[in-house]
């Protein structure tokens, strides 16, 4: 909850800059902003120039004075910024000349948090700023923005309203249930769950892409030694990351590369090569090869297209995560590069060294993690997002099977079930200990 406090922050990164801006928000902005300029406060939303000056009188600094008047400001509050010179040290000295006339500093993220709290923004709003900020590529960017101007927010208010309509006609349908007229069998109620079946589905695919450009994939290169693994991390990273010789075992530890693929995020880890030894430093290497390879989104499955037994590693790979064999080395068996899916998953033939089929490999990489370059309606979306809305689809799925049995008031609370966990999105119901956590991410001063 908001506690009252005139909160102030450097806005801008830290080190040496041009210019440097110091945002101060809450009741005692104003008289911070007049103590330290001597002049009146300019019309919001207009510069004025400034001197800023210690409590001696000395000039520390000068430059802009901007005022935003409450509500009509980005925290709600009154909100002053003052856009000075971008040395360390004189915004240092500025901002503890702040503090001095009645200011504390404000912890991460808490500019963001009140806006929130006062119902400027809502939750996924606001970690949309965050996301804005940490964006790597353009559509990370556009995603974001998308974020940030409620396009996410308005789908699940949608759902919600849905929801809400739809509860309250079951919850009076039973209430009325010795009417002659059966309003819950009559198939309408039915069709309009089946509606919101099909709308959560696909704001979950949508919002899987968005996560996608927000955390990025992580993407394990497991196989044999020497079947081709740092060779293929260094053909995705465009540079040479690892080590490659004609030596088999020659990655011992975990290397990791962050890329982009045509916009998509990838972590790239390339493991030690999974094979039976007695070496000390190898077996390390294996260990931690298989702990990594539990955590992947994708595993690719590097085998020599020359060695008739390398699939067999596939028994002892997890059995949750995708797999995709990728056949390495072809030029040398003269086979033809090509994609094949099968049951058990794709199986990819190219030959790293030549490029042949690298395509192959990298399209599918996009369309396995359900990718879309260049998709304008696309939304950033976080792991907590995509748990909720999962939670929501699920609930949905009960309410379908209840009506099924004819359990109405088990529909009914299925259907409070998922209007709860789609309401968590937007910060309608949310913890403290969840605002903490997701606040305490964001760079102080935002």
């Amino acid at each position: 909850m908001l506690d009252g406090d005139t909160i102030a922050a450097i806005a801008t990164p830290p080190g040496n800059g041009g210019v440097g801006v110091i945002r101060i928000s809450g009741p005692l902005a104003t008289g911070i902003a007049i103590s330290l300029s001597g002049k009146p406060l300019p019309k919001p939303r207009f510069a004025q120039y400034a001197k800023f000056y210690d409590a001696s009188g000395r000039v520390i600094d000068s430059g802009l004075l901007l005022y935003f008047a409450a509500p009509a400001s980005f925290t709600g509050e009154a909100i002053v910024e003052l856009q000075g010179h971008g040395g360390s040290v004189v915004l240092d000295m500025l901002l503890r000349r702040v503090l001095e006339l009645g200011a504390r500093l404000a912890n991460p993220g808490e500019f963001s948090q009140r806006a929130f709290l006062n119902n400027k923004i809502d939750l996924a709003q606001a970690e949309a700023i965050a996301d804005l900020i940490s964006s790597g590529t353009e559509q990370a960017v556009r995603s974001a923005q998308q974020s940030m101007q409620g396009v996410f927010s308005e789908q699940i208010n949608e759902l919600i309203d849905e929801l809400i309509e739809l509860r309250v006609f079951i919850e009076a349908a039973i209430d009325f249930v010795d009417e002659e007229i059966d309003f819950l069998g009559d198939g309408v109620v039915a069709g309009r769950i089946a509606r919101l079946q099909t709308k959560i589905a696909e704001i979950c695919k949508t919002a899987q892409q968005g996560r996608l450009l927000h955390d990025g994939m992580t993407v394990v290169l497991a196989g044999k030694p020497n079947a081709g693994k740092s060779s293929l991390l260094n053909a995705l990273a465009g540079h040479d990351a690892a080590i490659v010789t004609d030596i088999a075992g020659t990655t011992r530890d975990v290397l990791r590369e962050r890329i982009q693929l045509d916009g998509m995020p990838l972590h790239i880890i390339d493991t030690a090569g999974l094979h039976d030894s007695d070496n000390p430093v190898e077996q390390e290497g294996i260990r931690r090869a298989r702990q990594e390879i539990a955590k992947a989104d994708q595993i690719l499955l590097l085998i020599d297209s020359r060695d008739t037994d390398g699939a067999s590693l596939d028994d002892s790979l997890p059995l949750n995560v995708n797999i995709t064999k990728v056949f390495n080395k072809i030029d040398l068996v003269g086979g033809q590069p090509r994609l094949i899916n099968t049951e058990q998953g794709a199986e990819i033939y190219l030959s790293i060294k030549t490029g042949i089929g690298l395509a192959l490999l990298t399209g599918h990489l996009k369309q396995s993690a359900g990718f879309t370059e260049g998709a304008d309606n696309v939304f950033v979306a976080r792991a907590r997002h995509i748990q909720a809305l999962r939670q929501a689809e699920q609930a949905i799925q009960n309410a379908a099977e209840q009506l099924l049995h004819l359990a109405h008031e088990l529909v009914a609370e299925e259907l409070r079930q998922a209007q709860t966990s789609l309401a968590a999105i937007t910060g309608e119901f949310s913890s403290d200990d969840l605002l903490g956590e997701i606040f305490s991410s964001f760079c102080i001063g935002k």
